[in-house]
């Protein structure tokens, strides 16, 4: 028989998503627990190896493209009348619950970044305008200092002060239907393989799938066994909110066989091991051959597509190759976060020998690549249109020839940072059925939430965790009298 707990919200998962769900309904007298699967000093899934850059251009403000580049990258190839129609202030169940990311969302969630920075200031979190990893930007990024960690930590302290409970090494497998036909509560199991059941509304805030070999097979296909999640935390994240949300009769949203990429070293074991030095140099498959352009505009705006070309490549591998000129670019190894050297070698024969890619080919791609770039203009720090000429596939930007030994390489594979495909909300995050009507007693918050297709917009999605992940302990406190401020 399973134990029973009772409480006025339950929170599936740990994560800056979960934790803003907790301590939002918390602060106004609710009751909370808070299920994780990792053990407690893992917890936080992949919220506590983030960086979690903010698409923001003040502490209260969103960047200046935000709503459009959300806009530009919200659906796939649907009938523009019935984009048009999800637009309109009350738009019919049907356009509700297609899987858009409509125009409501994507405006909630420029409206409540700003409150919900503010609001983890007030907690105590610290965000500023710091170094990142990108050498060249089209936009600004707002960071907490301390990074994902630092906001897991202070939500944590928050939550435990506010008599948050705690329930680690605990799955939550599936939903339980209230008479009324909405969600009672959830079923759960500890490590030990108890059956336990808890009653109250529920937050779904467990991430993606992308922890699961199983789903990742059936949504973004059988070439996935190439890609591995950023980080260690991303491993739990299995995919069960989206399945007992689904098996419930969930509109879904994003891109499901998709998913966020970035240019890691395969080698590494850190979390986040990025390279994005390739701007400045060449990419070359196994084969020895380049294959796309390495600097069509800024590398945060345009890395993705590139690590996307990465993965279609033999085994989802490829090589940067650069010269000694990469080393003389101001503080260039912030673009490089691998733990491990560089293969370095006096000659492009001997690096094709290290690397193991066919010297002749590797020899004839540098050869073709040098005679179509002359270097002139070079200026590493901005876009200088510095391209090759006559060359398939082009550079068109910071395009020198790679004749300054020694020369550097390094593997680069995508990573799956986070998959794309999820559930539906509404602006008040909640989950929303497959006839377009919110489903009471059922929220979602963070990366569970589908809202991606084509290319992600960069540095929104932990923003999106703690907007929605507060919206919901908001909302289920503000509906329900007994545990109302």
């Amino acid at each position: 028989m399973a134990t029973r707990h009772s409480f006025d919200l339950i929170v599936a998962g740990c994560g800056i998503a979960g934790l803003s769900a907790a301590v939002a309904a918390a602060e106004r007298g609710a009751r909370v627990a808070v299920l994780e699967r990792a053990p407690m000093e893992d917890r936080g899934g992949q919220s506590r190896y983030t960086e979690a850059y903010l698409r923001m251009k003040s502490h209260r403000e969103v960047s200046d493209d935000f709503e459009t580049h959300f806009a530009e990258n919200g659906c796939g190839s649907l009938d523009p009348d019935l984009i048009e129609q999800s637009a309109e202030s009350q738009p019919r169940g049907m356009v509700r619950a297609l899987s858009l990311t409509d125009p409501h969302f994507i405006e909630a969630l420029a409206q409540n970044a700003g409150p919900a920075v503010a609001w983890l200031t007030g907690l105590g979190a610290r965000f500023d305008f710091l170094p990142t990893q990108f050498l060249t930007k089209s936009q600004p990024r707002l960071l907490p200092v301390g990074g994902g960690q630092a906001l897991v930590d202070v939500l944590a302290a928050a939550a435990e002060r506010l008599g948050v409970s705690f329930f680690y090494e605990t799955t939550a497998q599936s939903l339980i239907e209230s008479s009324a036909g909405g969600i009672a509560g959830l079923k759960a199991r500890d490590a030990s393989g108890a059956a336990l059941e808890f009653s109250g509304p529920v937050v779904l805030a467990s991430g993606g799938f992308q922890g699961n070999a199983e789903m990742m097979t059936r949504y973004v296909g059988p070439r996935s066994v190439h890609l591995r999640p950023i980080c260690k935390g991303g491993y739990y994240n299995r995919g069960e909110g989206i399945r007992m949300a689904l098996e419930f009769g969930a509109a879904t949203c994003g891109e499901f066989g998709s998913y966020h990429a970035e240019p890691i070293d395969p080698r590494s074991g850190l979390s986040e091991p990025s390279v994005f030095i390739f701007p400045y140099g060449i990419l070359v498959n196994r084969e020895g051959l380049r294959f796309t352009d390495e600097a069509p505009g800024t590398v945060d705006a345009h890395y993705e597509s590139i690590t996307r070309r990465i993965y279609e490549q033999s085994q989802g591998r490829a090589w940067v190759v650069l010269d000694a000129r990469h080393q003389s670019i101001p503080n260039y190894r912030l673009a490089i976060r691998t733990d491990q050297a560089p293969i370095v070698a006096d000659s492009i024969e001997g690096l094709a020998s290290a690397i193991q890619v066919p010297a002749e080919a590797l020899r004839a791609t540098v050869t073709a690549y040098n005679a179509s770039c002359s270097g002139e203009g070079w200026r590493p720090l901005e876009l200088d249109g510095v391209r090759t000429s006559g060359l398939s596939p082009a550079k068109s930007n910071w395009a020198c020839p790679i004749d300054r030994p020694p020369f550097h390489a390094y593997p680069i594979m995508s990573a799956n940072v986070f998959t794309f495909g999820g559930l539906k909300v509404d602006p008040d995050a909640r989950v929303l059925s497959s006839d377009g009507h919110p489903i009471p007693g059922l929220y979602a918050a963070g990366e569970i939430i589908g809202s991606y297709y084509g290319v992600y917009t960069g540095a929104t999605s932990v923003m999106k965790g703690m907007v929605f992940g507060r919206q919901a302990g908001l909302h289920v406190t503000t509906r329900d009298s007994k545990v109302a401020a």
